[in-house]
């Protein structure tokens, strides 16, 4: 079964939606989730996983999703969020978010690898869901190209961290100017890397 079929497999059950997220791992920056619902039949090329995609590609599909979606939320959780309840939790509070941005309330959700406590819709984890389900790699390509529009306008604010480039990961680069600057609003400071002065890379 294609991960279209995947999706297909749900639909006796009313509209199916996918959610993922992108920014976990950084350690500065916001964790965003994205939810979208694909409506039957549709299939957008090149869609998948958007880590397995050229940031050129993202933006490419990222507008085919735009324009074929039957339904798109986004949902952001921001650094003193992600500080407060950790990383896992804020995740879920993102995810939460993207799913009440809709204009119509699904009946399934299909989620990469965590359950929603908090929303009382039907709810399938699935590990690895953006290579398994096409609305999950679709929402995929709308968290990450969402949460790179954000860095990329944190770099204009704070340019010596370079969040252009690597996007609030813990490159070399962005150690480097971490130690140099310390942290800024953005950070995580709840993330050890963060805060430790002396920092294990």
């Amino acid at each position: 079964m294609d991960f279209y079929g995947y999706d297909e497999s749900f639909r006796n059950r009313g509209s199916v939606a996918g959610i993922d997220e992108a920014g976990r791992g950084p350690i500065a920056g916001p964790v965003v989730a994205a939810a979208v619902i694909l409506p039957s039949g549709v299939r957008i090329d090149g869609l998948k996983d958007s880590k397995k995609l050229t940031e050129k590609q993202r933006q490419s599909i990222f507008y085919d999703i735009l324009c074929l979606a039957t339904d798109i939320g986004v949902g952001i959780s921001d650094v003193d969020v992600i500080d407060r309840v950790n990383i896992l939790e804020a995740t879920k509070l993102a995810m939460g978010s993207a799913v009440e941005d809709f204009l119509d309330e699904p009946d399934m959700l299909l989620i990469d690898a965590v359950k929603l406590p908090g929303v009382a819709i039907e709810q399938v984890s699935t590990y690895k869901g953006e290579s398994v389900s096409a609305s999950i790699a679709a929402a995929s390509v709308v968290a990450k190209v969402v949460r790179d529009g954000i860095m990329e306008h944190y770099h204009l604010v704070y340019p010596e961290y370079g969040f252009g480039s690597h996007k609030g990961y813990s490159t070399k680069l962005h150690l480097d100017a971490l130690r140099r600057h310390g942290p800024c609003p953005v950070h995580r400071r709840s993330f050890g890397a963060v805060m430790s002065p002396l920092l294990p890379f």
